[in-house]
């Protein structure tokens, strides 16, 4: 079972670019991603799955080496449907973040955001021998609170400041 190099090499630059892809902030780039990615497992799969030959079920065919192998065909028949089915989910997804928001970038959670605070204070990396008397910043319920109370103003903050003027607005005017 040998397999084409060119189309190894094919599939591995699709699985390639759609991760990078995928990786992206905007819901159409994750969706390229997300296609590109598995395109290229579905034509490495191909690939290595043998050359071509006659077809699975021929009743003349006495050699077994001379009939490919359709599982390999059924999986990836398979996957595309699988993949057209997360396509259209994910325009849809897209479509409605562009109607809300006007933009279809994946915002950050408030949980993201206490996060991120965290790991740049760097407040769970002290072990119990070097840390302060009577601070438990594991536990700090208070602290956590507080920085959950402060990431919600700032996403409402920046909701605000793009959402423009409503309805209702524009009636009291």
């Amino acid at each position: 079972m040998t397999a084409s190099l060119f189309l190894v090499i094919a599939g591995a630059v699709l699985v390639a670019a759609g991760l990078y892809l995928f990786l992206e902030r905007s819901l159409m780039r994750i969706l390229a991603g997300l296609l590109l990615a598995g395109n290229g497992v579905n034509l490495l799969f191909m690939a290595v799955s043998g050359p071509a030959r006659l077809a699975p079920f021929v009743e003349d065919a006495t050699e077994q080496s001379a009939i490919s192998d359709p599982l390999p065909q059924a999986m990836v028949l398979t996957a595309i449907v699988i993949s057209l089915a997360t396509c259209v989910f994910l325009l849809a997804l897209s479509y409605r973040s562009f109607q809300l928001d006007g933009h279809d970038e994946v915002a950050d959670d408030i949980e993201d955001a206490i996060v991120r605070r965290r790991a740049e204070a760097d407040l769970t990396s002290a072990t119990f021998d070097e840390a302060e008397e009577g601070v438990d910043h594991d536990t700090d319920l208070a602290e956590a609170e507080a920085e959950a109370q402060a990431a919600a103003a700032e996403a409402e903050q920046h909701g605000d400041a793009g959402a423009g003027n409503t309805d209702e607005e524009e009636g009291a005017r």
